[in-house]
């Protein structure tokens, strides 16, 4: 800089000047002082981008979507109203397909919604409609878990077994299918969150999330639920569970 006195030195970013100061004298000792009308906010922001530098490497755009807010707000509520009917429905069947064991499935989903949304709010989770749809979906798998479980109590009840054997043994025969059945759709999400945009990892989120906690539901809420029928009037009532 001795050669360069009273002469411009122009700092650049990316190519675009951010500062073009005038060397006053030569500079020593590595430290340099920038001087001029600057605001607070100017010099604050000078210094930033000073301290910052370039970036290595170039920003890229990879995906973008522009949504304007009477079309989000629409399409977020009807989301939210498709995955309030069909929980509903759901619901409703379960009741009158499997009777008792129906009302304790939903239940069971009532919770399992709880602790899913805690779950997205802790995190966080943003709810995007790619991950509304995740959830919705993870919704079914928690039912087909329960609808599998029941399925199997029935036919050992038909075949004369007690309640608490039928329990233990629909359980047990239900698990492999339940343990494979939602593994391999985990593993599709793993790929999806690996290899997808950013609309579809909120996807393959939430669905992992929905499939790990309703599984917990099915195994532990729903069974602990059943098992409290065992020993009462209740579990002698034969319609109520076949």
């Amino acid at each position: 800089t001795g050669k360069n006195v009273r002469k411009i030195l122009a700092i650049y970013i990316d190519g675009i000047p951010i500062s073009t100061p005038v060397v006053q004298e030569k500079i020593s000792g590595g430290k340099a002082q920038i001087t001029g009308q600057f605001t607070v906010e100017e010099a604050r922001t000078l210094s930033r981008n000073l301290n910052a530098g370039a970036l290595p490497v170039p920003i890229k755009l990879i995906s973008q979507q522009s949504v304007g807010p009477i079309l989000g707000k629409i399409s977020l509520e009807k989301s939210l109203k498709a995955g309030m009917l069909g929980f509903l429905a759901v619901i409703i069947f379960i009741i009158l397909f499997y009777r008792l064991p129906g009302i304790l499935a939903s239940l069971a989903l009532g919770i399992y919604a709880v602790l899913v949304l805690t779950i997205f709010k802790l995190i966080p989770v943003t709810l995007t409609l790619a991950g509304i749809g995740g959830f919705i979906l993870s919704i079914g798998m928690a039912v087909d878990a329960n609808v599998l479980i029941f399925s199997r109590m029935r036919e050992e009840l038909r075949e004369g077994k007690s309640f608490s054997q039928s329990l233990e043994e629909g359980f047990n025969r239900a698990w492999p299918a339940i343990r494979d059945g939602n593994f391999t759709t985990l593993l599709v999400a793993a790929i999806l969150f690996g290899f997808g945009s950013s609309f579809i990892k909120g996807f393959a989120t939430t669905l992992s999330i929905g499939i790990l906690i309703s599984m917990f539901s099915a195994l532990i809420i729903t069974k602990n639920f059943l098992k409290c029928f065992l020993g009462t009037r209740l579990e002698r009532v034969k319609w109520l569970w076949r």
